[in-house]
């Protein structure tokens, strides 16, 4: 198995894929969205920067995944959901990660992603998402986690007016890296209109046979 780097715009399945794997294989999910909200309990400048759909710096951003990364022995398997969102980053990324990852790019039209933003609901404990409309996602009893029991909440960011800023943000400065991954020959494409948990472990594994 190899570390995985999921590469899409914002509601494209990052976190439900990351946390299959890590459920399943045992991957450490490391989320740069979980590292900002985590960041924003004690930092009101950057809760309202979240708030707003503002991409924070290079620096702030690969500061917060060091940190996190440090926590862990140098061969565990990880997941990365958001990160890196721009070319720099990743080009900083490449200096310290194993040699061993490859990139998964979630193809998802825009009109499907503002759809699961604006009924997204996450666990606040195991950060699993559900969803209040689509029939495959919505939790077994009404706002309640199946896995926690704890009462699920919506996102600060989860609104209309931030996710059009965060996704234009995205088609600027993301989008890039994907001729980067493409040139280094570890990009892999899911499309994603649907999930599709079968086909990311067959590519997974069609990856690991490279």
């Amino acid at each position: 198995m190899k570390s995985v780097i999921f590469l899409a715009p914002p509601a494209a399945g990052k976190g439900t894929y990351s946390k299959f794997l890590e459920d399943k294989y045992g991957y450490q999910h490391i989320s740069t969205g979980d590292l900002l909200r985590e960041k924003a309990l004690t930092d009101e400048s950057v809760k309202r920067r979240l708030q707003s759909g503002m991409l924070f710096s290079d620096d702030e951003v690969m500061t917060l995944f060091k940190e996190r990364l440090a926590k862990y022995p140098h061969h565990t398997l990880f997941v990365f959901d958001g990160i890196p969102r721009t070319l720099n980053q990743a080009q900083i990324m490449d200096t310290f990660l194993p040699k061993d990852y490859i990139v998964i790019y979630l193809d998802v039209q825009k009109d499907v992603l503002l759809e699961r933003v604006l009924g997204r609901i996450i666990c606040p404990k195991c950060h699993r998402s559900y969803h209040e409309v689509f029939a495959n996602f919505k939790p077994k009893i009404a706002n309640v986690c199946d896995n926690c029991g704890v009462s699920l909440e919506k996102r600060v960011d989860d609104k209309e007016e931030t996710f059009l800023k965060r996704y234009e943000e995205y088609i600027a400065k993301t989008e890039p890296l994907l001729d980067y991954y493409q040139n280094k020959g570890k990009l892999f494409l899911l499309k994603n209109e649907d999930v599709a948990l079968e086909e990311l472990e067959s590519l997974i594994g069609g990856a690991n046979d490279n």
